[in-house]
């Protein structure tokens, strides 16, 4: 994985704060509960949507950009890019699909399984979006307790990580993605006591 995101560079780290980010919804099953969390912790995120969730579910992508989340680009159905034989059909679909529910026009894009192929990433960048990966995760797409998955995100928080969290269990191993939203408040509370501050990913840029 390492290596791929040498050759095919993406954002890891920003420049100063912490991004929370939140990849697969909008979801019913867990998006709500992720948003209440950040509401009570006075925290702003970045959702990375995938386009068939977003034509599925399009009022809770407009009620995620209501919230003062930002909304950037996933994928379609989150098919491995190795699996498309032309992957800026894929992306284009997810731009739309997000652009007609919520008006917004997405300006980063995280791949499916942080995989990039050269094809896409040439598309990703010829479509004038920033590629990001992370820099911190919570490994919240197995079936984890809440303290768990803020333990594997605490491990590595520092100034300028990406910090890569679930909505969704759509496309993992878990019955749902309520355990995330749970660990919101523990994830608060250890950046509160590291003094670091959580901002959406491009307001965190240096």
């Amino acid at each position: 994985m390492l290596r791929l995101w040498a050759e095919l560079p993406g954002l890891e780290r920003v420049g100063r704060g912490v991004a929370l980010t939140f990849d697969d919804g909008p979801d019913p099953d867990a998006t709500p509960a992720v948003l209440d969390a950040l509401a009570a912790a006075n925290i702003r995120g970045t959702f990375f949507l995938v386009g068939e969730q977003v034509e599925a579910h399009p009022k809770l992508a407009q009620e995620i950009a209501r919230r003062g989340h930002e909304l950037q680009a996933h994928c379609y159905d989150h098919t491995h890019h190795g699996r498309l034989a032309d992957p800026a059909p894929d992306l284009w679909q997810t731009i739309e699909a997000i652009f007609k529910a919520t008006g917004v026009a997405p300006t980063h894009q995280r791949p499916p399984y942080g995989r990039f192929t050269p094809a896409s990433h040439r598309a990703c960048l010829e479509a004038g979006l920033q590629p990001v990966y992370w820099s911190a995760w919570g490994e919240d797409w197995e079936d984890l307790a809440p303290d768990r998955i803020a333990d594997f995100v605490t491990r590595d928080l520092s100034d300028g990580a990406v910090v890569l969290l679930h909505d969704s269990p759509r496309y993992g191993h878990r019955p749902s993605a309520q355990a995330t939203a749970a660990a919101i408040p523990l994830i608060a509370d250890a950046l509160a006591a590291t003094g670091l501050v959580a901002q959406p990913i491009s307001s965190t840029r240096a």
